[in-house]
């Protein structure tokens, strides 16, 4: 068995995730089945204080039944510099807020804390911007304020994808096709609510045939699930209403994965979740990735346990 590691859990609040699908709670169920301590709190109680970087939570112990997932212990104000791991799960928007978390969990590294997946490169490396590194792996795209640029890009590739360049979750996904007149109309509308850059990218037919979701454990690919859009919807994510089905990894998965993986896991990325349509790369998600229950309901593996062999052997080292 593994050494037992003391393990706190930045989160979004713990009683309201689904135990079935929920990839934060299974990586908590797995820590507890091998052992480790576990500490629970929420990002608005993180906090910096005369040199120490302290959290006010609870201890942790969870099980899979249903309203009764998650036991909380006596609270109380940790320093997270005597912690052996953090796992940085809150859930986006990559907003301020977030980015303040990272920055606060950057200080753990002289303590010997490891933060799961590493702050600087969550910080630095946002999912829809990371990509950026692989142009070849990509459809065209673009990142943008300014109209016009939005407008030449659409006028290049006829249909094209619209959306909130730190969004998630799907919200504010726009299919513009080559007949579509709202640019203008969704350009005012964006700009209005958010001070952030959009990004556009070349529309890709095969969605229609799913949004892939590859799951890379320290920089090896660990097995894919495929969300397919409900009927008359350009969006695949399973939070508006996309369907998981069991899928295996192709030659092009592969690599793709073998060109990305060295670099996730020189990153301290141990947990990524890459989209791909077709057989093009559109995000890699590092910032809080799921996919994990899915996974192993189809593929019968036990890919939590695989994430924290990888924790286990950097916290050791």
């Amino acid at each position: 068995m593994p050494k037992s590691l003391s393990v706190a859990i930045q989160m979004d609040p713990i009683s309201s995730v689904n135990i079935d699908a929920d990839s934060t709670f299974r990586l908590a169920e797995e820590a507890q089945a091998r052992g480790h301590r576990l500490f629970y709190y929420t990002p608005d109680r993180l906090a910096y204080r005369e040199g120490r970087v302290l959290a006010r939570g609870w201890p942790l112990e969870v099980q899979r039944v249903q309203g009764d997932h998650a036991t909380l212990g006596e609270e109380a104000e940790i320093d997270l510099a005597d912690q052996d791991v953090v796992l940085l799960r809150q859930d986006p928007p990559f907003d301020m807020s977030y980015i303040t978390t990272t920055h606060l969990l950057d200080r753990l590294k002289p303590a010997g804390t490891l933060v799961v997946n590493d702050p600087f490169w969550v910080r630095n490396s946002p999912e829809k911007l990371l990509v950026l590194d692989f142009p070849d792996l990509t459809p065209p795209t673009l990142i943008a304020r300014d109209l016009s640029a939005l407008k030449a890009f659409k006028a290049a590739h006829g249909d094209i994808v619209v959306k909130p360049l730190y969004g998630n979750g799907g919200a504010g996904v726009f299919r513009l096709g080559p007949g579509d007149r709202n640019l203008n109309s969704l350009f005012e509308l964006f700009t209005s609510i958010s001070r952030e850059p959009l990004i556009a990218q070349k529309f890709l037919p095969a969605v229609s045939k799913g949004d892939k979701r590859v799951i890379l454990v320290d920089g090896e690919a660990a097995g894919a699930i495929n969300r397919v859009p409900a009927e008359g919807e350009t969006r695949s994510n399973l939070h508006v209403g996309g369907t998981a089905v069991a899928v295996g990894l192709t030659d092009r998965d592969r690599e793709i994965c073998a060109r990305i993986g060295p670099r996730l896991r020189e990153m301290g990325q141990v947990f990524v979740g890459i989209d791909v349509i077709g057989d093009w790369l559109t995000e890699i998600n590092v910032t809080s990735p799921t996919g994990i229950q899915e996974l192993e309901r189809f593929d019968g593996v036990n890919v939590a346990g695989r994430i924290w062999e990888a924790i286990e052997r950097r916290a050791a080292g």
